[in-house]
C-alpha cells in the first residue's frame, strides 16, 4: 500500500487494493478476511486463518447491502437477514415502530453516538452564498420539533458537528433555536424581499429557489424532508426535493459536488476527531485532485485553516480546549452546513445472538466480532 500511495498521492483513494483488489489476504489482520465482494450487494467475511487472537464462533458472515429500508425490514422479518446492525440499518423512527410491534421476537439496542445529521450547503450557489441566507434556513426549521414527533426525544438537536458526547464539546456554542420572524428578516436584509406568487424574490427578479437532496428510500431522511420543506416555504422559499440512492448520492453526487443546494447526511466520528477533510480549504474535491478531500460544501475560511492545521499539532489537552471552542463557533457562524440532530442508532438482533457492542462512534460494532457468539 506504502507504494502505492507514493506512486500518486491524489489517485490513492481509488489505487488502493482496498479497492482494485479487496479479496487479497494480504489485506486483513483481523478475525475476519473478505473472501467474496459483489459491488452493491454483498461482501463474504471468512475467518482468517492468520488471526492471532480469540477464534471467532461463525465461519462465514455475509454483510448485505439493501438500500431500501422498507426492504431491509421485510428481509429480516421472512428470515432473509439475521440481525440490522445500527451503523447503516433502519432509521430510529422505523427502530421505534418495529419495537412497538415485533419487540418481543428480537433484542433491540439503542446507542446515542458521534453521529451527526446535516445538511452540506453548496456554498457557491446563488442564495445560498450569503450567510444571512443560511442563518434564516436553520430560524426557519423546527428542530426540536423534529425530534421531539419523529425521534422521541432520543436524537438531540445539534448546534454544530462536535457531539456533547465529546470531552471538546463547548455548550457556549450559538443556537438557533426556531424563530420565523427573525428568519424572514434576514432573508429580507439578505435581499429577499419581493413577494411574487408566495415565494421570494430579489431585486433582479431571480427566485429564492433551493434543492434539497438525500438518500432514496431512507423513510426518516425523507421525513425530514418533506418537514423542512413545509416551513421552508412558509417563509416564501421554493424548496424542491431530489433524491437518489444511496450508492449515486454517496458514489458520485457528493464526492464530486455534483449536488446544487443542500444535501442531508450523517458523519460519523471519533472523539476529538479533527474535521479537516471536511472544512479545511485544501480538501476541496475537484478535478485538479483526483476528486479527494470530503470539503463538499467548499468552505474556505483561512482562520478555520488555521484552527484545524494547530489542532493537527498541538497536543496539550489544556490548549487544545479553546481551539476546539472556536472551531465551533466559527462553525455555527459560518454554517458551512446546517446542523440537524446527533443521531442515535438501533440495532436489531436475534435473541440468540449475544457479544455485539456497539460503539456510538466511527469504529463499527464488528470491532470485536470475534465476540459475537450465538447461545441456544
Amino acid at each position: 500500500e506504502q507504494s502505492i500511495f507514493e506512486q500518486d498521492p491524489a489517485q490513492y483513494r481509488n489505487r488502493s487494493l482496498f479497492e482494485t483488489a479487496p479479496t487479497n489476504p494480504g489485506l486483513y489482520f483481523g478475525p475476519y478476511r473478505i473472501s467474496e465482494v459483489q459491488r452493491g450487494a454483498y461482501i463474504v467475511l471468512e475467518i482468517n486463518p492468520s488471526w492471532w487472537g480469540k477464534p471467532p464462533a461463525f465461519q462465514k458472515i455475509i454483510v448485505k447491502t439493501i438500500e431500501n429500508t422498507a426492504a431491509l425490514e421485510a428481509n429480516l422479518l421472512s428470515g432473509e437477514l439475521d440481525m440490522i446492525a445500527g451503523e447503516l440499518g433502519l432509521t430510529l423512527d422505523q427502530a421505534l415502530a418495529f419495537e412497538e410491534r415485533h419487540g418481543d421476537a428480537y433484542t433491540i439496542l439503542y446507542k446515542p453516538g458521534l453521529i451527526y445529521e446535516h445538511l452540506d450547503v453548496r456554498l457557491d450557489q446563488p442564495g445560498l452564498n450569503d450567510v444571512r441566507v443560511r442563518q434564516a434556513l436553520l430560524y426557519g426549521a423546527d428542530r426540536q420539533a423534529i425530534s421531539h414527533q419523529l425521534f422521541r426525544d432520543k436524537q438531540p438537536v445539534a448546534d454544530s458537528s462536535i457531539n456533547p458526547l465529546d470531552t471538546v464539546y463547548n455548550s457556549d456554542t450559538p443556537h438557533y433555536s426556531f424563530d420565523p420572524k427573525r428568519a424572514a428578516a434576514l432573508l429580507d436584509e439578505a435581499g429577499w424581499n419581493i413577494m411574487k406568487q408566495g415565494y421570494r424574490h430579489n431585486a433582479q427578479g431571480e427566485k429564492l429557489s433551493i434543492e434539497l437532496m438525500t438518500t432514496a428510500g431512507n423513510r426518516s431522511r425523507e421525513l425530514v424532508q418533506q418537514v423542512l420543506q413545509s416551513q421552508w416555504q412558509q417563509l416564501g422559499i421554493d424548496v424542491r426535493i431530489r433524491n437518489q440512492p444511496a450508492r449515486v448520492f454517496f458514489g458520485e453526487t457528493l464526492d464530486r459536488r455534483l449536488f446544487t443546494g443542500l444535501a442531508m447526511f450523517a458523519w460519523l466520528s471519533a472523539p476529538e476527531n479533527v474535521p479537516r477533510t471536511t472544512l479545511h480549504s485544501s480538501e476541496i474535491p475537484s478535478e485538479q485532485n483526483g476528486w479527494s478531500g470530503q470539503n463538499y460544501t467548499g468552505y474556505q475560511n483561512p482562520v478555520m485553516d488555521r484552527l484545524l492545521d494547530q489542532l493537527e499539532a498541538e497536543l496539550d489537552p489544556v490548549k487544545r480546549k479553546p481551539l476546539w471552542a472556536e472551531l465551533q463557533r466559527i462553525y455555527a457562524t459560518d454554517l458551512p452546513a446546517l446542523p440537524l440532530y446527533y443521531r442515535a442508532n438501533a440495532y436489531i438482533l436475534p435473541k440468540w445472538l449475544q457479544g455485539v457492542r456497539p460503539t456510538g462512534h466511527m469504529s463499527v460494532s464488528t470491532l470485536w466480532i470475534e465476540a459475537w457468539h450465538s447461545t441456544p
